[in-house]
């Protein structure tokens, strides 16, 4: 989907002046507001099957006008997670400059007739920001992590993801270094691209953490290596995780039953 019709805020005329890996990037790519990101799940309440098909068809084409209303504020991308997991059956991933068109697309979704008998089982809500940690391989690097472009790939895995206190104890230094570790291997694996959001303040987790790829093969084998680094032993939480299966709309609607 295309991002033009969501235009950002106009950015500050003065800010504070950045460190110089920063003002490098800065020439590559322009300064981007930073976005609100969620991730809400949603489950399907049994009584949901029992009604009659015109009833349902009526609540998925109101639950779908919900949702497109507010495509000119929000980026939105549907998934769903039908057969995947007991707790969820569909994601809707939104992006946007505020929160308030995603506090008032859920009221809006709620007043549907679909809407009362679905339950959000799960929500992350992050931002994001640049990454304190250099990429020496590509210290150039033009992905802005001010600015996230979703829906790339058929497959997305995510998960909230929390550090051990004793990460924030460790030297900057050492953590760079454990963490070019981590970007090494993740460098490995072109076909998986990364989007990493930070919730400090904003929810329980400390991220959320949100891998993109055709190949899901390719995730398991970089997870289950990202497991022997040195940094994965400051891991205190990395679930629930979630795979999720890219669809429009409608497909994860027609799931439901």
């Amino acid at each position: 989907m295309s991002t033009d019709n969501v235009q950002p805020p106009a950015p500050p005329r003065s800010s504070l002046r950045l460190a110089d890996r920063d003002e490098r990037i800065e020439q590559v790519k322009p300064n981007l507001p930073r976005q609100f990101v969620n991730f809400t799940f949603y489950r399907v309440r049994p009584e949901w099957r029992l009604l009659e098909e015109a009833e349902r068809e009526l609540g998925r084409r109101e639950f779908i006008e919900a949702v497109e209303e507010f495509r000119g504020t929000l980026l939105i991308h549907s998934y769903s997670i039908a057969g995947l997991r007991s707790n969820a059956d569909l994601m809707i991933w939104r992006i946007g400059y505020s929160l308030d068109p995603i506090q008032e697309m859920t009221a809006r979704i709620n007043r549907t007739g679909l809407g009362r008998y679905v339950e959000a089982t799960q929500s992350f809500l992050s931002m994001t920001k640049r990454s304190m940690y250099i990429d020496k391989d590509n210290p150039e690097h033009v992905e802005d992590r001010l600015h996230i472009v979703p829906g790339q790939a058929n497959y997305l895995f995510v998960y909230p993801f929390v550090k051990t206190r004793d990460w924030y104890s460790r030297s900057a230094e050492e953590r760079q270094e454990m963490m070019d570790e981590h970007i090494r291997i993740g460098s490995k694996y072109r076909s998986v691209k990364l989007h990493t959001t930070y919730s400090f303040g904003l929810d329980d987790q400390e991220f959320v953490v949100a891998f993109e790829t055709d190949e899901p093969a390719d995730f398991l084998d970089l997870v289950q290596e990202l497991r022997e680094t040195k940094a994965s032993s400051f891991t205190l939480r990395d679930t629930p995780m979630y795979t999720c299966r890219q669809r429009t709309l409608a497909e994860c609607l027609e799931a439901l039953g």
